[in-house]
């Protein structure tokens, strides 16, 4: 990667914004931003939040943002914001969810305008994936702000992608307000492999890729992955977070997305997604999703149960809708154990197969359209395989090396943080 395609500005401790959400209101102009106190400077502080130091480069630029609900400085939304400070925002770019993150998961999203500000809104989760070069002609700067959750098939790192490539292509740079990653203390997982990338998955990475935002955006360009080539990245300025490690544990104060509304789903998210290449409903349909394993089948093996319904805006056709599924319910679990481990979960995909008692369809797509393709999800078609034998957890984390090694390795060279 060119050194002249990254720049990371400073530091500026200039808001007391800490991201939680308690968290005071933007002042309404930046000569009004009180000071810091020792105290409050050890709290982190996402890259949105330090005004100060970007606000100046914005003025005189026509702004285009890729930016969705959890987009805030402070507790406001950051084109609100912005806009309210004098920042000349032309277009917004919503990922899949939509601007609002009212959209459910997969849910085609239209161009909009928005009705507080009266932005056009460009969907990249719609008819197209990728900023064309006509709705990039009368921007000067892209921003890129959505809170990612740290995980190859959650699309907005693909989103992030799409719109690197874009500003290559275009000679527009890219900056990035940086935030936490809440599964950044796990890398685990198989690499994802070539035949298999899909709209899930478009980087040869494991499940949990242990980056923020813009390493990860560092990575894209370094390695020339998704169309950003080597010999023209993307030109990046970040705008990085204070006192932030990977190991920081982190609530997000905003919702990623529909389906991950507790904090638990979202630390339990990268151990349950792949169950969604399976039979067994992982709580979509109700007001727990990722945080519930079950189907109708497991009845009598195990006491839990819940019952998924049509819920618009969440998941309006769930697996088993109106069905009793019985299974695990993971909303009280310990998930400092992932921090312990800083591994995913198999433990519960290789118990609830074994307890399934067809086993023939437990990966059968053929069963439900809300069925995904399993191989897709973990990344390789070893897994599958490999749970259906019954071979020990010991061995398919073997299965997973080198590769595993090698992206550690790798990923090494991108960090910003400790």
């Amino acid at each position: 990667m060119k050194i002249s395609s990254f720049i990371v500005l400073p530091f500026v401790i200039g808001l007391s914004c800490a991201v939680n959400p308690a968290v005071r209101s933007l002042p309404s102009s930046v000569s009004e931003t009180p000071t810091v106190t020792s105290v409050q400077a050890k709290k982190l502080m996402t890259g949105a939040d330090q005004v100060s130091a970007y606000l100046p480069y914005l003025k005189g630029k026509r702004i285009g943002m890729v930016v969705n609900q959890t987009s805030i400085i402070g507790n406001k939304p950051s084109v609100d914001s912005l806009v309210s400070l004098g920042v000349n925002i032309v277009s917004i770019f919503g990922p899949e969810h939509g601007f609002r993150g009212n959209a459910s998961n997969g849910a085609k999203v239209d161009d909009a305008v928005d009705a507080k500000t009266g932005i056009p809104v460009v969907s990249l989760y719609g008819k197209n994936k990728k900023p064309s070069k006509e709705q990039l002609a009368n921007i000067d700067l892209m921003i890129f702000d959505i809170q990612d959750v740290g995980c190859r098939f959650y699309t907005y790192i693909n989103t992030l992608n799409h719109v690197m490539e874009a500003c290559a292509e275009n000679n527009k740079e890219l900056m990035i307000l940086d935030r936490p990653n809440p599964n950044g203390f796990i890398v685990d997982g198989p690499i994802l492999e070539a035949h298999l990338y899909s709209g899930i998955g478009m980087h040869p990475i494991p499940i949990t890729h242990g980056c923020t935002i813009a390493e990860f955006a560092q990575m894209i360009n370094g390695e020339g992955w998704g169309g950003v080539a080597k010999t023209n990245p993307c030109k990046l300025k970040v705008i990085k977070m204070a006192n932030y490690t990977h190991d920081t544990p982190y609530t997000l104060p905003v919702l990623p997305s529909p389906n991950l509304n507790t904090q638990q789903s979202i630390l339990l998210y990268p151990s349950l997604c792949w169950f969604e290449g399976t039979i067994i409903s992982q709580g979509r349909g109700t007001y727990m999703p990722f945080t519930v394993l079950g189907a109708p089948a497991l009845k009598g093996k195990y006491p839990f149960s819940f019952k998924p319904v049509s819920l618009k805006g969440m998941s309006e056709t769930p697996l088993h809708q109106d069905e009793d599924c019985y299974g695990l319910d993971l909303r009280n679990y310990d998930t400092n154990q992932l921090r312990k481990t800083k591994q995913l979960n198999l433990k519960w995909l290789m118990e609830l197969y074994k307890a399934y008692p067809d086993k023939a369809r437990f990966f059968d797509t053929s069963y439900s359209k809300q069925m995904g393709n399993f191989n897709y999800r973990s990344g390789n078609e070893a897994l599958k395989k490999q749970i259906i034998a019954g071979i020990s957890e010991k061995e398919i984390r073997q299965s997973w090396e080198p590769g595993l090694s090698a992206y550690k390795q790798m990923r090494k060279k991108y960090l910003m943080y400790p």
